[in-house]
C-alpha cells in the first residue's frame, strides 16, 4: 500500500482537495438541504479515486520516459517496485470506483464523471504533442471546486467558476515551474513543455503572468463571495491576501540559474497556500453562520 501511495504521490492531493471542500461548503450555504456528512465523505472519495487514477495512469504511460530520466528513474515502475500491469489495473480500479461514487452523489455528477476522467487521464498524452500540456493539468485540477459545488446540487454559478479560473491559472503556472527541472531531458526525448520550447527565462515569465492573473481571479472571487454570501466576513479577504502572498513568494525561490528550491516552491509553498486559503474560507463561513 505504501508503494501505491508513493506511485500516485498521495501527499499531492493537498493541492486540489481543499478547493473541492471549498466548493462543497459554498454550495451547502445555498442549499436547502443543509450540511451532509454523507455527501462530504463521497466528495473526498471522488477526489482520492480520480487523482489516484490520473497519477497511476501517468506513471504507466510515461514509464519509458521515466526510465531514461535520471530524476524519475527511481519511481516505482521504472525501478521495478510496481509492474506496469499492476499500475494499469490500479488505474482502472480507481476509475471504476470514481464513477461508482458519483452515482451515489447525484445524476449530474455521474453523467459528468466520464468527462472528468477524459480530462485528467488525457493529460498524460499531451506532453507528447503540445507544450500546452501544463494547461490541461490545470484544467484537470480546476474541476475540483466545480465538482464539490455540483455534488451538493449547485449549478455552474459565478463563484465556483471564478475559483475554477483561479485554480486553472495557479496550477498551470506552478507546473511550468516544476517542469524547469526537465528542460534538457524533455528536449532529448522530444517531449513538449513550455521550458523545453521557450527556455527557462521565458517559461518563468509565462508562469509569472499566469500567477498574476490567478491573483486577480482570487480577489475577484473574494469580492463576489462578499456580495453573494452574507456569511462571508473579513477572513475571506485575509485568505485571498495570504494565498496571493504565497503565490508570489514561490517566484522568489526559483531562478533560471538556480533550481535547487523548485520542490520548496512547487510542493511546500503551494500546498500551504491551498490548505490555508480554503481552511480560512470555510472557517469564515462557520464563524459567521454557525454552520
Amino acid at each position: 500500500m505504501r508503494n501505491y501511495f508513493s506511485l500516485v504521490k498521495f501527499s499531492h492531493t493537498i493541492f486540489a482537495m481543499p478547493f473541492a471542500m471549498l466548493g462543497f461548503f459554498l454550495a451547502t450555504l445555498k442549499s436547502r438541504e443543509g450540511f451532509s456528512w454523507r455527501l462530504l465523505i463521497l466528495v473526498v472519495f471522488c477526489m482520492v479515486f480520480a487523482r489516484s487514477a490520473a497519477m497511476a495512469f501517468n506513471r504507466y504511460l510515461d514509464r519509458e520516459f521515466d526510465r531514461r530520466n535520471p530524476r524519475t528513474a527511481v519511481r516505482e515502475i521504472p525501478a521495478g517496485i510496481i509492474s506496469p500491469r499492476s499500475a494499469l489495473i490500479f488505474t482502472l480500479l480507481n476509475c471504476g470506483l470514481f464513477i461508482l461514487t458519483t452515482w451515489f452523489i447525484n445524476l449530474n455528477c455521474f453523467l459528468l464523471s466520464i468527462v472528468a476522467l477524459v480530462v485528467i487521464l488525457g493529460y498524460s498524452y499531451t506532453k507528447r504533442f503540445t507544450p500546452l500540456c501544463h494547461f490541461v493539468l490545470g484544467l484537470g485540477l480546476a474541476l475540483a471546486p466545480i465538482g464539490g459545488y455540483l455534488a451538493v446540487g449547485g449549478g455552474f454559478d459565478r463563484v465556483p467558476l471564478l475559483y475554477f479560473s483561479a485554480v486553472f491559472l495557479w496550477v498551470s503556472g506552478f507546473d511550468i515551474i516544476y517542469a524547469l527541472q526537465d528542460e534538457d531531458i524533455d528536449k532529448e526525448l522530444h517531449l513538449k513543455s513550455i521550458p523545453a520550447v521557450l527556455g527557462k527565462n521565458n517559461a518563468l515569465q509565462v508562469s509569472n503572468i499566469l500567477h498574476l492573473l490567478c491573483a486577480g481571479f482570487i480577489f475577484l472571487a473574494a469580492w463576489q463571495v462578499s456580495i453573494e454570501y452574507e456569511q462571508a466576513g473579513w477572513l475571506n479577504w485575509v485568505a485571498a491576501a495570504i494565498f496571493c502572498a504565497l503565490l508570489f513568494y514561490q517566484h522568489t525561490l526559483v531562478k533560471p540559474s538556480d533550481l535547487r528550491k523548485v520542490n520548496l516552491a512547487f510542493f511546500t509553498t503551494n500546498g500551504i497556500a491551498s490548505l490555508v486559503f480554503c481552511t480560512l474560507m470555510i472557517l469564515d463561513f462557520y464563524l459567521e453562520s454557525g454552520m
